[in-house]
């Protein structure tokens, strides 16, 4: 491959992976091409896409990036799928990945990173598991939000249940029954 060749591809890999901090790396060989394009069409439609790269040349775009651990699982011919939109995280990728390799013949798992994270080919299960950022947020903000909520049962409960009490009074005393004192 040419000097200029080598440099427009470098190019477009720039602009095209500018700002990746993560990707799932899969080997799509074999793949029938049908698919291939399922797979790349319903991935889409998510928010994530397939690049097939030259290993050597995204090595060299990403040696200076927060993407820079992706040489690490990229060995052989490699596909990296990526977010899209900046809602969707790796873990949605691998969760997405995941389901789509039970539907495919050949379809291999090399690795991926996630915020500095190496994960090996075997570990994007476990990888799949983590929350999603916005999953992580709900959980947190639920954690805090937990004491608040009993404190408020706590010091609602007795007028809850002196209202319980006085509207049983007004039942009775309409129905004309007597009220009588206990203890």
């Amino acid at each position: 491959m040419s000097k200029p060749v080598k440099n427009l591809i470098k190019e477009s890999y720039k602009r095209r992976f500018e700002g990746l901090t993560g990707a799932v790396v899969v080997d799509i060989r074999g793949v029938e091409s049908n698919d291939n394009n399922r797979m790349r069409s319903g991935l889409r439609e998510k928010q994530m896409k397939v690049s097939v790269v030259k290993n050597s040349l995204a090595k060299a775009i990403f040696a200076d990036t927060e993407a820079a651990q992706l040489s690490e699982v990229m060995d052989g011919p490699s596909a990296l799928v990526f977010p899209t939109d900046e809602d969707v995280s790796v873990v949605n990728v691998a969760r997405e990945l995941i389901t789509w390799s039970k539907e495919l013949e050949n379809f291999e798992f090399k690795g991926a990173v996630m915020e500095g994270i190496v994960f090996a080919a075997n570990e994007i299960d476990k990888l799949s598991k983590y929350p999603t950022r916005e999953e992580a947020q709900a959980t947190a903000v639920q954690i805090i939000l937990t004491p608040a909520q009993k404190l408020v049962g706590a010091v609602t409960s007795p007028a809850s249940n002196l209202a319980s009490i006085l509207k049983t009074i007004e039942e009775k005393l309409e129905k004309g029954e007597e009220i009588k004192k206990v203890g």
